[in-house]
């Protein structure tokens, strides 16, 4: 097997990428990112994918490219889209990709790819059982690590409490739209991580997304049984869970 993959991560604003190591996890190369195009459309999204993977130098036809996408995927097929355009929505995308970059890739969702980063690399590495990663922005992801294997497209941030879906109530976005204090937010994030334990019964919780890296000002003020910890990797995640599932590793 390869030790070398490259990772792709694409998001609402931006697509990031690099080589990565994917034995230790590191970047072999800095990271490179250009803007995902105006209005998302997967012809522009792949044109700007071609120009991030030229831009990294060194890679050959051989090296796997993994591409971490914000949709449930099944088959390769974008079975939804968020923050793209609406042709995503039962897209043959990882045959699009493959076409264009003229090779194999693995295609994954982003929450399941910093996942399974986490689980590798970072903050759940020590976990034997079931840990679960929920990433807070202006929805929640999530990816559920069962004994070191991912199961797929776990759309847990739309559990719905009081006939809501709580996502729109508990993402990241909804504190900054309410202009919510911390303990406003932890009170929203409070019910839906019980909730997440009533139904699954993790060995931990995993909190990414970029408020991830003001943890101390929210994750004290919950109360869980199971223990809940920030990620590690912050915006290298989704990078380096491509590139680790694209080189079967």
């Amino acid at each position: 097997m390869t030790t070398k993959a490259v990772g792709i991560d694409i998001g609402g604003t931006g697509i990031k990428g690099a080589l990565v190591d994917v034995d230790s996890g590191e970047l072999l190369t800095s990271r490179s990112k250009l803007p995902t195009p105006a209005g998302g459309s997967p012809s522009a999204i792949v044109e700007t994918v071609i120009e991030l993977i030229a831009k990294m130098g060194g890679v050959d036809k051989k090296t796997p490219v993994g591409v971490c996408f914000p949709a449930a995927i099944v088959g390769g097929v974008t079975m939804s889209a968020a923050n793209v355009s609406d042709e995503w929505i039962g897209l043959q995308a990882e045959k699009l990709f493959e076409k264009a970059l003229g090779r194999e890739i693995h295609f994954i969702n982003d929450a399941d790819a910093a996942g399974v980063a986490e689980q590798r690399f970072g903050a759940a590495r020590k976990v034997k059982g079931l840990a679960i990663m929920t990433t807070l922005g202006t929805g929640i992801g999530t990816a559920l690590i069962h004994r070191g294997r991912l199961i797929p497209n776990a759309e847990l941030g739309h559990l719905e409490i009081d006939g809501v879906d709580w996502e729109t109530l508990a993402a990241f976005s909804s504190k900054e739209r309410e202009n919510l204090s911390w303990a406003e937010w932890a009170g929203r994030l409070q019910r839906y991580y019980e909730r997440l334990e009533a139904y699954l019964y993790p060995e931990l919780f995993v909190v990414g997304g970029g408020v991830s890296k003001h943890a101390s000002e929210y994750l004290p003020l919950l109360n869980l049984r199971t223990p809940i910890v920030a990620a590690e990797l912050r915006n290298n995640a989704g990078i380096m869970g491509a590139a680790a599932l694209a080189s079967g590793e």
